[in-house]
């Protein structure tokens, strides 16, 4: 006999990306808002710095001294994989849907691009670090690096602290995966209010059939 379905129907994974600047933090916690409306539990988490370790691989990573992009990128691996393990899995085990600001994209596009080592490489590593797992879509904020660091205005972390060209590499390159995997990916302007955001999201969620009902 197969099992029940967990509590409030299947597990959900969502993740946001994008640039610095992008809004993923705000359309994070209004598409968290209108799953909870629908009745799911929700997992809000980000990465790096979802779990404990996380939050002290975070503070390393962003505001300790200057390490190689090598360590850089096997850092956020790290932190993936104690995320996945302690939050993502458990949650989708019982139902929940999980809403991540930030996944192995962003170590793809800003260690494999923006720190110009082998996109290969790095998504090999993120894989690993995660046992495979990959969301059930991904939202793509878009926004150009020169908005973006408008939005950020004071500079917080080493790598808000990049010239627009690397920026620019980072977008480029969560287009260019976005491209790669359309039935993956949903690519948002990110540039206009939010709530004119959220409504696109909305309609890319839909459109896939992950909608909150």
């Amino acid at each position: 006999m197969s099992a029940p379905p967990p509590p409030g129907g299947p597990g959900l994974f969502l993740a946001f990306e994008g640039g610095d600047g992008a809004g993923k933090s705000t359309q994070v916690g209004l598409l968290a808002e209108a799953y909870e409306s629908a009745g799911r539990e929700v997992v809000l988490t980000r990465q790096p710095g979802g779990t404990e370790l996380g939050a002290r691989l975070r503070d390393l990573v962003l505001h300790g001294q200057a390490m190689s992009a090598r360590a850089e990128a096997l850092i956020f691996a790290a932190d993936k994989a104690q995320h996945v393990a302690e939050v993502v899995r458990p949650a989708m085990a019982r139902g929940a849907v999980v809403i991540t600001d930030r996944y192995t994209d962003s170590s793809v596009a800003y260690q494999g691009a923006g720190r110009d080592l082998s996109h290969d490489e790095v998504h090999g590593i993120q894989m690993w670090a995660v046992g495979g797992l990959v969301p059930d879509l991904t939202v793509v904020l878009d926004i150009t690096a020169e908005e973006g660091r408008r939005r950020r205005g004071v500079v917080h972390d080493r790598l808000e602290r990049e010239p627009d060209g690397f920026h620019e590499a980072v977008r480029a390159h969560f287009l260019a995966m976005a491209a790669g995997d359309p039935g993956r990916y949903v690519v948002v302007d990110g540039s206009r209010p939010a709530e004119q955001i959220h409504e696109s999201v909305r309609a890319g969620l839909e459109a896939k059939g992950v909608a909150p009902a």
